[in-house]
């Protein structure tokens, strides 16, 4: 009985700790991209800031316009509490269709404040494929016969180290709550 009672018990530890939005603070690769503006802009730009990024397209037509959609209106609760050095960043999966200028124009129609949300592209279809799963644990695939490309739809939070300490859900029920109190734990 002692035997079956703690298997029950580490398979629920275990089942919680899956449930977590926490993550373990793993520092992600080093990454140097062009922005909305055609300027560089990497990880060295983001040492000593809180961030929170996403993955997203500019002719989706699924689950990006809600994701920036919800990064937009994280942008505005983070602004309405005062939470300097909070930046955003979306990296396109899309990077030959998704031109600076194009980014430009999306995150506009979206309300970005560019001075601390920023929209990349730079690379290639198979670094990014090849970035999200290594550094973000997720999938980024564009099918050879369609332009609509797969990725996760999460949210991301880093600290000021640059680790991943957190992954949320950026296309529906969305916690921003735990978000703003994680944003205010790691500044």
């Amino acid at each position: 009985m002692k035997k079956i009672f703690s298997v029950i018990f580490i398979s629920f530890i275990l089942m919680l700790s899956a449930c977590s939005s926490q993550k373990s603070g793993k520092p992600i690769e080093d990454f140097n991209y062009t922005d909305q503006d055609g300027k560089s802009f990497g990880l060295k730009d983001l040492k000593g800031k809180v961030w929170v990024s996403d993955f997203v397209f500019t002719n989706c037509t699924t689950v990006c316009p809600p994701m920036t959609m919800n990064m937009s209106e994280l942008q505005k609760k983070v602004k309405e509490k005062g939470l300097d050095n909070v930046h955003f960043v979306s990296f396109s999966v899309d990077p030959e269709v998704d031109t600076p200028e194009v980014l430009k124009n999306y995150g506009e129609s979206f309300g970005a404040d560019f001075s601390r949300w920023h929209f990349l592209t730079g690379y290639s279809q198979e670094e990014i494929e090849d970035y999200a799963p290594k550094n973000f644990k997720t999938v980024v695939k564009k099918p050879r016969d369609d332009d609509q490309v797969i990725h996760g739809v999460s949210f991301y939070l880093f600290n000021k180290d640059g680790e991943l300490i957190g992954e949320y859900p950026g296309d529906k029920e969305v916690p921003f709550k735990q978000i703003i109190k994680d944003i205010k734990a790691a500044l």
